[in-house]
């Protein structure tokens, strides 16, 4: 990299720590690097939250499906309905309007199912869910 870019990158950096409040103590984290820690941390939160979110969608599903069944069902989820949940989940966490629309969907969602009879309603989705396990 050019020296006048390295200078130039140097200066902005002492300008915004002039700026900044706060006693400037060495960077917290494994590394001196303030980019690489946040990349670090942000790699270890995103690993938490897959393998919690895993879990408990295998510990909703396993009580009625069985283990295997349960994992398969994860496992066999289409790329429309992960891109889906997750759309639901960034919209609901960017604003309060957006929590409060996903949330009403998420509540005429369940009015509706409670609407339809127990039995009609179990069984399709235990029809859904299993022909998701199989991979259908």
């Amino acid at each position: 990299m050019p020296k006048i870019f390295t200078k130039r990158g140097a200066k902005l950096v002492d300008k915004a720590r002039e700026a900044t409040p706060g006693k400037h103590r060495k960077v917290p984290g494994p590394t001196d690097n303030p980019a690489t820690n946040l990349i670090m941390a942000d790699v270890a939160i995103r690993a938490g939250s897959y393998i919690a979110r895993r879990s408990l969608e295998k510990g909703f599903l396993r009580g009625r499906y069985g283990n295997q069944t349960a994992k398969d069902i994860v496992q066999n989820r289409t790329l429309g309905q992960s891109l889906f949940s997750f759309a639901l989940a960034k919209v609901a966490t960017r604003s309060v309007p957006g929590a409060v629309l996903v949330g009403g969907g998420a509540l005429a969602k369940t009015l509706l199912n409670r609407r339809k009879s127990r039995l009609r309603n179990k069984a399709e989705g235990d029809q859904e869910l299993l022909e998701q396990a199989r991979g259908e």
